[in-house]
């Protein structure tokens, strides 16, 4: 008996194909589709998979259920992406929440415009939103705890802040170097962006008072009055179902700190009571005698007396209960305890907020690479492509120069729409890694988040008991955004440098992998606490060592332009950077440590973190569409 032939892989591909689950490849000139002729060609073309209507009913089926399957995981895999960057706020509320609050709350520092800017970075990246960032500096502001110009600075360190977030989510794109520096560079065009609105609005805003001017003329032509019931959290009413059984967050403890009312030590940041319950009572004399407040009784009298009326009997029944009434009914309320997992544990809050941070970002990154795996599956050949050009396309003719504009509106209404700037960001930034988003159109659409985020602090201000400073800082937010707009996008030249340097960001990272970690520990937590200590020790010791280390950084940029524009300018000498040392012009020294670290990690050194060699250094004899394809067969979700 002959001995059974396995299954080849060509054969398999040829199964998927005719269930429509893999795209038909191109076959040789005499219809065999031999592997030998496709193994002598590496540009073997990849038409889109069989038409629906040619396929067979069980195929029809097959496929239909198929792209079901992969859109209700896509959409569960989302829902937890979006849960874990709740829970991961949470984690940094409880880590640092009241380290933020106690850092808000000494408002002597925020006279340096500076202090205020750092400490605005600070609170937004130890609380993880910029929404309560915001919320509380309004707060303040309202309180007249801070003065409407302290507010502004500290609004742009909140803008600076909250870019950590995408930059983070970026990292779940680390394996695949391309994917990798598309998915870093669409990340922090978003810090580019604020650092750069920054740079020049800073000192404007500290030397003129531009926005505070502005926004006293615009607020005070308003007639506005307090509306708490303008507080919305739409995207909240999603995930709170399964975010508020893991662990439920009380803010109010935080404002507190910073308003000086209570000590962090008085404080407890994991939330006690989470309702309130109104039920009728028959003790109202208890009540009475309490000092409660009857807000209604109601008296059951056996009695044909119908002449009395009710006050009068409720006053006769509370003054004297043996009389002639049966019963007296009226309204108590008594608060419900919350109930989560890490609710009353013995473990301290410092504790749960580390436990819950290591918890979601394993939840995050699981849910990123399986988002990213899915739509890889899905979004493939001419699907892909139709998909990318119409994402990334503009109007026709001279209309073209209104899509970036679209796209503002899309970014700030979507952002509106989830409350969430970091939300929105981090979920399209992995579409940006697989290049479904160009960076050009990545970047209009991070504007727009920035002034969709705006709205949360316009909500908080109506909902404060004093408007108007309150409004004066949420349109100082606003407008500090439509100012970087101007500067940075309306004219074309000026949308380069925050493009220019994300892309750099993007390329030294795919170069240098570990650079990513390091760029966010510098950037958002080093520098500013680097500078938040100069500011401490007076602006004298600030502006002593700044403004040397500052005049550095613009003639090293100023030459490095003229290197790659206008190399005749310079000195011979200063052309190139091949006269400093190697450790003053390169990344490679810092390298080559990290990958001696790197060998002694037993679990880096099987490759489960990088590869050890770059990924287009592989040999792939095979379309790219059917490595990836092959790659899933091999997974199992």
């Amino acid at each position: 008996m002959a001995e059974e032939k396995p299954v080849t892989q060509a054969e398999l591909e040829q199964r998927h194909v005719a269930v429509g689950l893999l795209p038909e490849k191109d076959v040789s000139s005499d219809g065999s589709g031999s592997d030998v002729a496709e193994a002598s060609s590496n540009t073997t073309n990849c038409r889109i998979a069989t038409p629906f209507r040619d396929l067979t009913t069980q195929g029809k089926m097959k496929r239909i259920l198929y792209y079901t399957a992969m859109l209700v995981l896509f959409t569960g895999f989302l829902y937890l992406f979006v849960c874990s960057l709740s829970i991961m706020g949470s984690a940094f509320q409880l880590l640092g929440g009241k380290d933020a609050g106690r850092s808000l709350s000494n408002n002597k520092l925020f006279d340096n415009p500076v202090a205020g800017l750092v400490l605005g970075v600070l609170a937004t990246v130890l609380l993880q939103s910029s929404s309560t960032t915001t919320s509380i500096i309004i707060t303040m502001t309202a309180a007249e705890l801070l003065q409407v110009e302290q507010g502004i600075f500290m609004i742009m360190g909140a803008n600076i802040g909250t870019s950590v977030t995408n930059t983070i989510v970026a990292m779940g794109q680390i394996k695949d170097r391309d994917a990798f520096e598309q998915a870093f560079a669409g990340a922090t065009v978003h810090d580019m962006f604020n650092m750069l609105t920054v740079v020049i609005l800073l000192p404007l805003e500290a030397a003129t008072g531009y926005l505070r001017h502005l926004t006293k003329a615009l607020v005070d032509s308003w007639s506005l009055t307090t509306d708490k019931s303008k507080k919305r959290d739409l995207l909240k009413k999603i995930t709170k179902p399964l975010t508020n059984t893991i662990v439920q967050i009380d803010k109010t403890p935080i404002e507190k700190i910073a308003k000086g009312e209570i000590t962090p030590d008085q404080a407890t940041l994991l939330k006690q009571t989470c309702d309130k319950v109104t039920y009728l009572s028959y003790d109202c004399p208890d009540v009475v005698d309490s000092n409660a407040t009857m807000t209604t009784a109601t008296v059951l009298m056996n009695t044909t007396d119908t002449t009395t009326t009710a006050t009068t009997v409720v006053t006769t029944a509370v003054n004297d209960f043996n009389s002639t009434m049966l019963n007296v009914t009226c309204e108590k309320t008594t608060n419900i305890p919350c109930d989560y997992i890490f609710k009353d544990t013995s473990l301290s809050e410092s504790a749960v907020g580390a436990i819950l941070l290591v918890c979601s970002l394993a939840v995050l990154c699981v849910s990123l690479v399986f988002m990213v795996k899915i739509l890889t599956r899905l979004l493939h050949g001419q699907l892909a492509e139709s998909i990318k050009k119409f994402v990334n396309a503009d109007f026709p003719g001279k209309a073209k120069h209104f899509t970036g504009y679209l796209a503002i509106l899309i970014g700030a209404g979507l952002t509106i729409l989830v409350q969430s700037s970091s939300v929105f960001t981090s979920a399209i930034t992995p579409l940006v890694g697989m290049g479904i988003i160009k960076l050009e159109r990545m970047y209009p659409l991070t504007l727009g988040a920035n002034v969709g985020t705006t709205v949360t602090g316009v909500l908080a201000a109506l909902a404060s008991s004093n408007v108007v400073p309150a409004m004066r800082v949420a349109m100082g937010h606003l407008f500090f955004n439509l100012t970087g707009i101007l500067i940075w996008y309306v004219v074309p030249p000026t949308r380069k440098p925050p493009l220019a340097a994300a892309r750099f960001l993007g390329r030294t990272t795919r170069d240098y992998r570990w650079f990513a970690i390091v760029y966010i520990i510098i950037v958002f937590f080093l520098v500013p606490l680097a500078i938040f200590g100069l500011s401490v020790a007076g602006w004298q010791v600030l502006a002593g060592v700044g403004i040397p280390i500052l005049l550095l950084v613009i003639v090293i940029i100023v030459i490095n332009v003229l290197q790659a524009k206008k190399p005749e300018f310079l000195p011979s000498k200063l052309r190139t950077w091949d006269f400093l040392p190697i450790w003053l012009r390169s990344l490679e020294p810092i390298d080559r440590v990290f990958r001696l670290v790197k060998e002694k990690i037993p679990f880096c050194k099987s490759g489960t973190i990088v590869e050890e060699e770059p990924l287009q250094d592989v040999k792939v004899e095979q379309p790219r569409a059917l490595v990836s394809a092959n790659a899933w067969a091999e997974t199992d979700i």
